[in-house]
């Protein structure tokens, strides 16, 4: 906190007070700036400096789409410290319920529709390599790492098999867009305007037309009922003007709903065994059923399904 201050010293927010804010699963950390009615928000990036340059660099990106993504109002590249436009501490998972998640959700889909519309250059491309490197943090970290099992060579064959026709699939459907990669309920924020603010989207890439939309709609953090979820998945095809399908592109959207699922089982698994952060445990079981409950659908996945069953 010392170096914080020392630098804010040095700018406009000198005589801020600081408080913390907020962590997340990095090693960013938040603080709120506040003096009389102003407040804003300082990243703290020192641990991870090489995510600064696209953190700016995406940020610009969504405000020339005119997306709410928070502006830089002062930077310390060097330090790794940014002060940034404050949209206060309401996310959606603080407030999403029944009687609002439908308009909540669409108004969230209609900002995908924007990001989607955002520069793509330089970003790096969701490949095949990367989408199957993803999908083996499963088996490293969660199987191997958190249950822990010994696969035998048979699942292993299931796993590769299930990742392997996964990319594929996930490659049909139409690509180059931006993808934000993390648009769930604790990075998208009701700001104090009411507008719809999304943070925490510096590991954006170009990629497929639906991930944004299954990290949004099958959420780690809370559930709603798959036959209102798919109503939503279609008002996306509907408000992007993609002509096909129901079952085409509800398949698009459950393909890539489980890379995201078996990756996201590694990612929290991960955070626990390496980095010590617990409190993603008890997210894992939402994210299997997820997973389950789809992969049971299709005739690609259910071995990986039937497998689980008998670990």
């Amino acid at each position: 906190m010392d170096k914080i201050q020392a630098w804010l010293d040095t700018t406009a927010y000198k005589d801020f007070e600081i408080e913390v804010a907020s962590a997340d699963a990095s090693f960013r950390a938040y603080y709120r700036l506040t003096k009389a009615n102003k407040k804003f928000l300082l990243m703290d990036s020192s641990l991870e400096l090489d995510s600064l340059i696209p953190f700016i660099n995406v940020t610009l990106k969504l405000l020339s789409v005119h997306v709410k993504a928070p502006k830089i109002l002062e930077q310390n590249l060097k330090a790794g410290y940014l002060i940034l436009e404050d949209f206060g501490s309401t996310h959606y998972l603080d407030i999403l319920d029944l009687d609002n998640f439908e308009n909540l959700y669409k108004k969230a889909i209609d900002e995908i529709v924007k990001m989607q519309e955002a520069d793509t250059s330089g970003l790096p491309i969701y490949d095949k390599d990367f989408l199957t490197f993803e999908m083996d943090l499963m088996s490293e970290w969660y199987m191997i790492e958190l249950l822990p099992v010994v696969l035998s060579n048979k699942q292993k064959e299931i796993i590769r098999k299930t990742i392997d026709d996964v990319s594929d699939e996930i490659l049909k459907q139409p690509q180059g867009v931006f993808v934000h990669r993390d648009f769930h309920s604790r990075n998208i924020m009701q700001t104090t305007q009411g507008e719809v603010g999304i943070i925490d989207y510096q590991d954006a890439m170009s990629g497929a037309l639906c991930y944004d939309i299954a990290s949004l709609l099958e959420d780690s953090y809370i559930e709603f009922e798959r036959e209102d979820i798919l109503k939503l998945v279609l008002y996306f095809r509907d408000k992007k003007g993609i002509k096909v399908d129901d079952a085409t592109f509800i398949r698009w959207f459950d393909f890539i709903s489980m890379q995201r699922h078996m990756k996201v089982l590694g990612i929290f698994s991960r955070l626990y065994k390496r980095d010590g952060k617990k409190g993603y445990l008890k997210d894992i079981p939402l994210t299997l059923r997820y997973l389950f409950d789809t992969a049971k659908l299709y005739e690609e996945t259910k071995p990986l399904n039937q497998m689980f069953k008998e670990i």
